[in-house]
């Protein structure tokens, strides 16, 4: 994460003014500086950094989806044309049978 700017000379300068002597206002301007450096804030550039790095991650994943989707679509296909085959086997054996009922009953009819 970045640093917070913090001008300490200003900020003495600023304390001095409104009244307190030097000692006091370096005190405070040492306190609030310790707690600028101990604080972990994020600066809008490490948000935009983020966002970047969203960004990138997000553009892999979609590819990573369009290769998974191209796979499907391939593997899909396969078992649409098995279908069709098993389908084409199941009709060639109801034929098969049902000639031979046909014929069965035709020949003891005759």
């Amino acid at each position: 994460m970045g640093q917070v700017a913090f001008d300490t000379q200003e900020f003495v300068e600023k304390l001095e003014n409104s009244g307190l002597n030097r000692e006091q206002a370096k005190a405070i301007t040492l306190v609030v500086r310790q707690s600028h450096e101990v604080a972990d804030l994020a600066t809008k550039r490490d948000l935009e950094d983020v966002r970047k790095d969203l960004t990138v991650q997000i553009a892999d994943v979609r590819k990573d989806m369009q290769l998974v989707r191209k796979d499907l679509q391939l593997e899909m296909a396969g078992i649409r044309s098995e279908q069709k085959l098993m389908r084409w086997m199941l009709s060639a054996g109801i034929l098969g049978i049902l000639s031979l009922v046909v014929k069965a009953f035709l020949v003891t009819a005759l």
